[in-house]
């Protein structure tokens, strides 16, 4: 497969991104207060390396598998109220950075299938791209069940 100098300058721009969300949630799985938020973000970290290496298969002419495992759904139980203490404060700020970085991803992800002329590559981004959606999705019921979303 022969990528264009345009499809090859988008997929540095997601490889760049992945490696950001990687070392993001790596962080936050660090820095949490909450056991739950710290196993999401670690469970997303690891779906966040098969992107990147998703990413980097594809800029070395190689095909990575079509289906790279989703999460099972997860749901969540409430560790904080409507009180604002310090562990809220600091859980809620992970949460709003690492949501702003899944739309942004997911943004890159809606370029690169436009901008892709190889139909099995824009399928592989396109699934990439929605799991970026759901990591976003799960991100937010974790902030809705804890009122850190308004």
């Amino acid at each position: 497969m022969q990528l264009t100098q345009k499809e090859t300058d988008l997929l540095k721009d997601l490889k760049d991104q992945e490696k950001l969300c990687i070392e993001k949630y790596a962080k936050g799985a660090q820095t949490a207060n909450d056991s739950q938020l710290k196993e999401l973000f670690s469970t997303i970290e690891k779906i966040e390396q098969q992107h990147y290496d998703a990413v980097c298969a594809i800029m070395n002419n190689s095909t990575p598998p079509a289906s790279i495992p989703v999460p099972v759904n997860q749901t969540f139980s409430a560790t904080y109220n409507m009180e604002e203490t310090e562990q809220k404060k600091n859980d809620s700020y992970l949460c709003s950075d690492a949501l702003a970085a899944e739309k942004h991803a997911s943004h890159l992800y809606d370029t690169c299938v436009f901008e892709f002329k190889e139909d099995n590559l824009r399928s592989i981004l396109n699934n990439i791209q929605k799991q970026e959606q759901e990591h976003g999705k799960l991100i937010y019921d974790y902030m809705s069940t804890n009122s850190m979303y308004s």
